[in-house]
């Protein structure tokens, strides 16, 4: 990630954080309020991300639901559906939340654009990716993009009808399929960067986490079904005034 520009900030939460309030199979920085986790441990991780992380803003969270809609961050008051959003006002935070499906982290090399996407194998193939690229006004060369961490290939089982699906899409997502034991397996990670380089996209990184198998820094919930909490994936662009307070105090720390 050290290749974005030094305004764009990025975060992507830990199960398990110093004062999280979650129990349970959900201990404890679990961030969703959809799952079986009591709103009040909920709430209190989420002032807890707010002031841990020194956030400028509360995220702006979007009800996921597995699509290819991407919103304007700045511009919404509520919470809409959608599963991807972008920002171009520094100070905005774009998040979601996730337990196996893909985060996309985007930014234009200005840095005066960001976006983030929730690519489940759906919203994959449907299309999110190409939605939120679509909200950045530039050529894909000049796009950054950071994969966060998902499901790895060998622990993600799906139907051979989602791997017809992406074949009948494009055919270049043959490669992101393997057969065993007459079980298909996709490469969620592998997918991602088959749309993004379509696109022209040549800065990608990450793609080497399993929130599967990882299961002390990651929620799953291939592997712990309803029992399972959500992380948060966030990216914002901090403000111009941020960057000058940081510059200073760094400066006056240098002094003898």
């Amino acid at each position: 990630m050290n290749f974005f520009p030094n305004n764009i900030k990025l975060l992507s939460t830990p199960r398990i954080l110093h004062g999280g309030s979650s129990k349970g199979s959900f201990d404890n920085f679990n961030l969703a309020l959809h799952v079986d986790d009591k709103q009040g441990a909920v709430l209190a991780n989420r002032d807890l991300l707010l002031s841990h992380y020194n956030l400028p803003s509360r995220p702006v969270w979007i009800n996921q639901t597995h699509s290819k809609t991407s919103v304007d961050a700045d511009s919404i008051s509520t919470i809409v559906d959608a599963d991807a959003s972008y920002s171009k006002k520094p100070g905005t935070v774009c998040g979601v939340l996730t337990a196996d499906c893909l985060p996309i982290f985007i930014s234009n090399k200005e840095g005066n654009t960001v976006g983030i996407a929730h690519a489940g194998w759906r919203g994959l193939v449907d299309g999110v990716i190409e939605s939120l690229i679509e909200s950045f006004d530039c050529n894909g060369e000049d796009l950054i993009v950071h994969l966060g961490p998902a499901i790895s290939q060998l622990y993600f089982e799906v139907g051979g009808e989602v791997k017809s699906q992406y074949l009948s899409k494009n055919k270049n997502f043959k490669n992101c399929f393997t057969y065993l034991n007459n079980k298909y397996y996709l490469d969620l990670y592998l997918a991602a960067k088959v749309v993004l380089k379509s696109f022209g996209v040549r800065s990608i990184s990450g793609g080497d986490r399993c929130t599967y198998k990882e299961s002390d820094q990651y929620f799953s919930y291939r592997r712990d079904g309803n029992y399972s909490g959500r992380m948060a994936h966030l990216i914002w662009i901090e403000s111009l005034n941020k960057e000058k307070e940081s510059r200073v105090d760094r400066s006056s720390r240098s002094r003898p």
